[in-house]
């Protein structure tokens, strides 16, 4: 697949995920503020019943009182020459305007009978009594109006705790809100007009931060006269209570992040197979070249082979011959780093330890290598300064990761100035032992420096005719050290130089 067509595929699939999660934080985010405000609207028509709850018991309170006084006046009107003291009659009436009432004559049995046997009996007294009664509610439903601006006016005079006290409060808030649907616990208060709490229920204590959770509603509005008190209703769960509405929505948004997740890491996925395909066509375009080379050498050394005026001679038999070896340790060199490739998809490489002392191996490394760095007119120095330098190492392993390393500077030596490579060791805390490899050849930049441990990765100077690899060495390199238990870090400057630095434990014992 091409990488344009998988940049598309990427823009699309992300500007898809991005609508999706922002239509679904939109919608989520609507149906919070719907919750909210059904919510609100339900509080407040609690709030607004409860309050009517209230003034409809003082209303009954004032029309009970005023009953009874009615009830009272009547009866002494009725027989108030004869009012009985023991004992009594009961009996029910409805007036005109549809109030009902119950009238209980009490007095002496003995009077009672008096008062039923007299006079037509106690049909005739009953049917005096109610008529009495009709004239006398209907006095009082001409006069109504003044009776409740009475109640009004006296029951701004009464102390709130009486009006509206906790017990009631509570009850009625609780059956609103039930019939609501809104079971979740509330806490209350009553307050005056300056903010002064006149009560509260036990657990009533809002913080600063909670002030948009708590609902106002004023205690009976109509008084014409007197201060004002307030109820004041707080929801410690209302938070809550409006996002386990939305509790459904959950899955989903969490399933489409798991999906724009996955959607990630296969297009992170996607690019890395891409570039690591890149990476082995340039590695066999590489190879080919490595390869080709040597065998057209020894292929060009067998032909002269068979010419006979070669084979005459001595001198040009030994020349061919050293073509050939040199050329066949070429070819065998690049085979055996092809064959490094399969170490890096093992869990583990295989290694055979043995205690080595690494500024011994160092040393023989350095002056089997000294020949080739001065063949560029360069110089290698030895700074063996470690005085414990014993480690536990595959020692063939040990000596390729050194190679590889002083082979890396003589490919990317500097045209500008002669070649200088420093091979030292000295001793660390903890029990280890530091190996820097440093040079003074083009250095690496910045951008290639956390990438050249890669497989495959070269940096982009590496393409020169003369420094052409597979790039496996570094690779290889770190591999080799980390299974070795160790760690390597590079140091580099572009155009300055570079500097390897290798950190092995010492052996223990």
């Amino acid at each position: 697949m091409k990488k344009q067509t998988i940049w598309i595929l990427t823009i699309l699939m992300a500007v898809t995920f991005v609508s999706l999660l922002c239509i679904q934080i939109f919608y989520m985010k609507n149906i919070v503020q719907i919750r909210y405000e059904q919510f609100a609207q339900g509080v407040r028509q609690s709030l607004v019943a409860t309050a009517m709850h209230l003034e409809q018991d003082e209303t009954r309170h004032f029309l009970e009182d005023d009953v009874r006084q009615v009830e009272t006046s009547a009866v002494v009107a009725q027989y108030s020459d004869r009012l009985p003291t023991l004992g009594g009659i009961k009996y029910s009436f409805k007036t005109t305007s549809g109030l009902e009432a119950d009238l209980t004559i009490k007095g002496d049995v003995n009077e009672l009978t008096k008062i039923q046997t007299s006079g037509g009996g106690l049909g005739a007294h009953y049917q005096t009594a109610q008529e009495a009664y009709r004239k006398r509610y209907l006095y009082q439903k001409g006069v109504l109006d003044d009776v409740i601006l009475n109640i009004v006016s006296k029951a701004s005079d009464r102390p709130i705790t009486d009006r509206a006290d906790s017990a009631r409060v509570s009850k009625y808030l609780r059956q609103e809100l039930d019939t609501l649907g809104l079971k979740m616990p509330f806490e209350f208060a009553v307050a005056n007009y300056a903010g002064t709490i006149l009560f509260k229920s036990a657990d009533y204590q809002p913080s600063t931060a909670d002030k948009d959770n708590i609902f106002v509603q004023t205690l009976f509005p109509n008084d014409v006269a007197g201060p004002r008190n307030y109820l004041k209703v707080y929801f410690p769960t209302k938070t809550d209570y409006v996002f386990s509405s939305i509790s459904f929505m959950v899955p989903a948004f969490a399933f489409t992040l798991i999906l724009l997740i996955v959607f990630v890491y296969t297009i992170i996925v996607a690019f890395r197979q891409k570039k690591l395909t890149e990476m082995k066509n340039d590695f066999i375009n590489n190879m080919t070249h490595e390869f080709k080379t040597p065998i057209s050498s020894i292929s060009l050394a067998a032909q002269m082979l068979n010419d006979q005026s070669v084979r005459k001679s001595p001198t040009m038999l030994q020349q061919i011959s050293t073509v050939i070896t040199d050329e066949t340790k070429r070819l065998r060199f690049q085979v055996e780093k092809v064959l490094q490739m399969s170490m890096f998809d093992r869990q583990k490489a295989t290694l055979k330890l043995d205690e080595v002392d690494a500024n011994a191996a160092i040393f023989n490394i350095v002056n089997t290598f000294k020949l080739k760095v001065e063949k560029y007119g360069g110089s290698i120095a030895a700074n063996l300064d470690a005085m414990d330098a014993i480690v536990e190492v595959d020692e063939m392993h040990f000596t390729n990761v050194i190679f590889n390393l002083l082979d890396n500077a003589v490919k990317y030596r500097s045209e500008e100035r002669p070649l200088q490579l420093t091979v030292g060791s000295r001793d660390l805390p903890d029990e280890r032992l530091e190996i820097t490899i440093s040079d003074n050849g083009i250095g690496i930049r910045r951008d290639d420096l956390k990438k050249i441990f890669e497989k495959f990765y070269r940096v982009s100077t590496g393409n020169r005719h003369d420094v052409k690899g597979f790039g496996l060495g570094l690779a290889y390199v770190k591999k080799m050290i980390t299974e070795l238990g160790g760690e390597i870090t590079v140091e580099s400057e572009f155009n300055v130089g570079t500097k390897f630095i290798i950190i092995l434990p010492l052996s223990k014992n």
